[in-house]
């Protein structure tokens, strides 16, 4: 296997001074985005002062424990323009690669990346942050490559989902600009090493915290399936309903599902019209702490994730992470990130889309015995305990970018 597309760091002591480092984000905290708020507090954790920095002001609902995120959030429309175009003009030969870059790109107009540029600069600056991480490969990556032209910093940008395989933008530029270039999976790897084969490209999975998604075994299960997940297209909910539909009505175990969407009348109405409505609960929006309190006493976990018709898709969903450390038996997809989330020892694989195959692995779930489910569940735990924690990814995080540094820092005095 390449060594450029390995997870890295996640056994390693961080023993050098920590990191200072400014995470450039289009909007946050955002409800729905608990693995920006993960990552920093992981980063955190290891010593690392981070800065949270917003190109937008965002006004709506995040999880409770990140509200205080909220407060000490930094925007661009809190900089000042004419300062930062005194900083820029300082540095003259930043100015002239950060133009460089702007007039290649096609996703922004030049000028405004270079405005959003110089001032996401010039905040950096005045935090004493040494290297820039966006979230998403859209307007943020964009911002800050040309950012850390101007200020001589290094930078990455870590691809998701629909930033990578639905509306991307310069893909090829951006995997070529970064100092280094984190994949949540090894298919994305792949896939950014076809389109810029230079690329410094790290696995690092995002991860989810074991001592707060724990198992409950003494609870035993409420007999009823778990789906955690917004309502959109690539989580294939109609495929679920479909599913269902399949089984015989008393052998068709009852879903819940939480998370909230643009898709909700829509999926309702077709839960009724396929049959299965009074076999799907919408539980709505829940908070985290509901997840870790109430996901213990499933029975197991759906996670029947699609390719949308823009091609977009879920690359390493945290809730399935989440499912696994809690010790539930999950059924996903064969899609990318998720081969590398479950195997054999604590679930089973269906075929992306298709209803009969996911009926036949509902039938499973819903049927396995205390006994299965437990040591299907303990190895699920295991796996994440492994493999898929926050700890691991900041650790392959600190890694990379303390990698990207060095080598920087070694062009600089060639």
């Amino acid at each position: 296997m390449d060594s450029s597309a390995t997870p890295i760091g996640s056994n390693l002591e961080d023993t050098q001074p920590p990191l200072s480092i400014l995470y450039v984000l289009d909007a946050f905290p955002v409800l729905s985005e608990t693995f920006v708020t993960n990552e920093i507090r992981a980063m955190r954790r290891m010593g690392h002062r981070i800065v949270p920095f917003s190109l937008s002001r965002y006004t709506g609902p995040c999880q409770p424990e990140d509200e205080a995120m909220k407060a000490e959030t930094l925007h661009l429309a809190d900089v000042s323009t004419l300062r930062a175009a005194a900083f820029a003009g300082m540095h003259p030969r930043g100015m002239a690669a950060a133009l460089r870059f702007a007039n290649r790109q096609k996703g922004l107009r030049p000028r405004s990346l270079l405005r959003a540029a110089a001032r996401v600069a010039l905040a950096a600056r005045q935090q004493g942050c040494s290297h820039l991480h966006a979230h998403y490969a859209h307007s943020t990556a964009a911002t800050a490559i040309a950012a850390a032209a101007i200020g001589g910093l290094t930078c990455s940008f870590i691809g998701h989902g629909c930033d990578i395989y639905g509306e991307s933008s310069d893909l090829p530029l951006k995997l070529a600009s970064a100092d280094v270039v984190f994949a949540t999976c090894e298919d994305m790897a792949a896939d950014f090493r076809r389109m810029a084969p230079a690329v410094n490209v790290r696995v690092v999975s995002c991860g989810t915290d074991p001592e707060r998604f724990v198992p409950a075994p003494d609870a035993g299960s409420n007999g009823r399936l778990l789906a955690v997940g917004r309502l959109v297209e690539q989580k294939g909910y109609p495929v679920l309903f479909d599913a269902l539909a399949r089984l015989p009505a008393d052998r068709r175990p009852v879903v819940d599902v939480v998370g909230g969407g643009p898709m909700e009348q829509e999926l309702k109405q077709l839960a009724m019209s396929t049959g299965v409505g009074s076999s799907v609960q919408f539980l709505g929006r829940m908070p985290n702490n509901w997840i870790a309190q109430q996901g213990p006493r499933y029975q197991g976990f759906l996670a029947p994730y699609v390719v949308c018709k823009d091609n977009d898709k879920d690359t390493s969903p945290v809730a399935v992470k989440e499912a696994l450390a809690m010790g539930l038996p999950v059924v996903a997809s064969w899609l990318m990130g998720l081969k590398e989330s479950v195997n054999a020892s604590c679930g089973r694989h269906v075929e992306p889309g298709d209803a009969g195959d996911l009926a036949d692995a509902i039938a499973w779930l819903a049927g396995l015995t205390a006994a299965q489910r437990q040591v299907l569940g303990a190895a699920g735990r295991q796996h994440a305990l492994a493999n898929l924690t926050l700890a691991a990814q900041a650790a392959g995080n600190t890694a990379a970018i303390r990698e990207a540094q060095a080598a920087k820092a070694r062009r600089c005095a060639a």
